[in-house]
């Protein structure tokens, strides 16, 4: 009997994460590199947005990646030590990510004046070129990792590569406070940011 309950509740678990999964689909690869991190990344239930309070974080690792717009440069997680930081995973073929473009660009103008960042995670984008000109035409200022594959998905603990966008917010130690596995606004943000910036 408890089988049985535990087989309907993996089923319905797997159901929900499917349906969350759905967003703008998805494949994993090679580019960005991580080391270290405990953080294990779940979604109970298939929930779209998931918070932690200070004491069930745990850090992830210390991503780096080419930068989208200057190829040359390296970006890496740990050049914003101490800071709060928005990561977005995003590519300019999807159109959720397209529509929350100016809400991250007012995040990321709000994070500055509170100790934090934006930082992009341009995914699935093959061509840099296009990548570029998406972040030029819409003005957008944070600083984003090339990363095709979306490498980091596994590097940040496991957080599903098929979910674009993904936002996670990281208190100053670089632990997840919130993750967003859906389009997000402004609005969503900022009591995020407050709220670490509080504690």
């Amino acid at each position: 009997m408890a089988h049985t309950a535990m087989k309907k509740l993996l089923l319905a678990t797997s159901l929900g994460m499917s349906l969350v999964l759905a967003a703008c689909g998805g494949t994993a690869g090679q580019d960005a590199v991580a080391s270290g991190g405990t953080f294990q990344f779940h979604s109970p239930g298939g929930q779209q947005e998931i918070f932690y309070e200070p004491s069930e974080r745990s850090p992830v690792s210390d991503i780096e990646g080419p930068s989208v717009m200057d190829p040359d440069k390296t970006i890496k997680l740990s050049d914003f030590d101490g800071k709060i930081v928005v990561l977005n995973a995003w590519g300019q073929w999807c159109a959720p990510c397209r529509s929350e473009s100016d809400d991250l660009q007012e995040v990321h103008e709000y994070a500055k004046q509170h100790d934090g960042t934006v930082l992009g995670i341009n995914v699935r984008d093959f061509n840099p070129e296009i990548s570029r000109d998406f972040l030029r035409d819409n003005g957008l200022t944070y600083p984003s990792v090339y990363d095709p594959p979306f490498k980091t998905a596994a590097a940040l603990g496991g957080v599903p590569a098929s979910v674009v966008p993904t936002t996670i917010v990281l208190d100053k130690q670089h632990r997840p406070a919130a993750v967003f596995l859906r389009e997000i606004t402004a609005d969503d943000l900022k009591p995020v940011i407050d709220k670490i910036n509080a504690e």
